[in-house]
């Protein structure tokens, strides 16, 4: 990955000049967004726990991408010193906040029933899907609503707006987050502030590998193939982060209060794949 000027026409640069904070940037959705934001020239912080992963990103990105500048910061979103720091950190050393990408989140107990859920395993998911991401938003407006200006993104996932094999809180927490983003849009739009939610299917990460149980990418990869509802695709990162570049570019400076479904049009099948636990 070499420098936008080179790989680009300038009018291709579409982040330039814009200041970008990603939480959970480190690893998955997360670090292929931080990639392809610094090649369109976007100052990136990544904000992750992660810090191993985060400080080795933010280093590969510093040096292989030309005219672009990438840090790392510690932040568990789920504590709001630490995404006041973040957010504080982003401004201190680039002088704004053009882009808060609330993306950082759990799944929990993969397909647990709901009889045996217990509180412990909701407030683990929603303290970071739900209220990581409130705190993240919070912060973001603070700096974005006196410049008139901003862009809060969410990920969410397409188990907002049909059904999916994921455990009950995270199926609950990603409503809650595209409620938020849509509410969010009606109150910050009077400060000039953009609000979208994206909602990818299962993407071949290694939370998703971690939350399926089958621990490898490649064996996600083998199992969400033949139920990909477009075939000759299989969903990656990269089209995640692509439709998040889309979101935060001045292409969609109109664009609020949407939630992009990155999906093939699984959401539209009415057949339930795969076999549904009952209880």
């Amino acid at each position: 990955v070499k420098a936008c000027p080179i790989l680009y026409n300038s009018n291709d640069c579409r982040l330039e000049g814009k200041v970008a904070l990603i939480t959970g940037g480190a690893s998955g959705i997360g670090e292929s967004t931080a990639r392809l934001f610094a090649k369109h020239g976007a100052k990136v912080v990544i904000a992750d726990v992660q810090d191993d992963l985060g400080r080795s990103l933010a280093k590969t990105i510093q040096s292989e991408t030309i005219q672009s500048d990438s840090t790392y910061v510690h932040c568990n979103v789920a504590n709001e010193a630490d995404v006041q720091n973040a957010v504080d950190t982003a401004v201190s050393m680039h002088g704004q906040l053009d882009i808060m990408y609330n993306n950082a989140g759990i799944t929990g107990t993969y397909n647990t029933a709901i009889s045996s859920l217990t509180r412990d395993d909701y407030d683990k998911v929603f303290d970071v899907n739900v209220y990581g991401t409130i705190l993240g938003a919070k912060h973001a407006a603070r700096m974005m609503a006196p410049r008139k200006r901003g862009c809060i993104l969410f990920t969410s996932s397409m188990v907002s707006v049909s059904y999916g094999e994921v455990s009950h809180p995270y199926s609950a927490s990603k409503s809650a987050v595209v409620g938020l983003a849509k509410n969010l849009c009606m109150k910050l739009e009077r400060h000039g502030i953009r609000v979208n939610s994206i909602s990818p299917d299962a993407i071949l990460t290694p939370m998703s590998a971690r939350a399926t149980g089958l621990g490898d990418v490649r064996k996600v990869q083998e199992a969400v193939a033949p139920v990909a509802n477009l075939k000759g695709v299989i969903v990656d990162a990269n089209d995640v982060a692509h439709a998040a570049l889309y979101l935060e570019s001045d292409e969609t400076r109109y664009v609020s209060g949407l939630n992009v479904v990155v999906d093939g049009g699984l959401c539209l099948n009415s057949l339930i794949l795969g076999k549904q636990s009952r209880d």
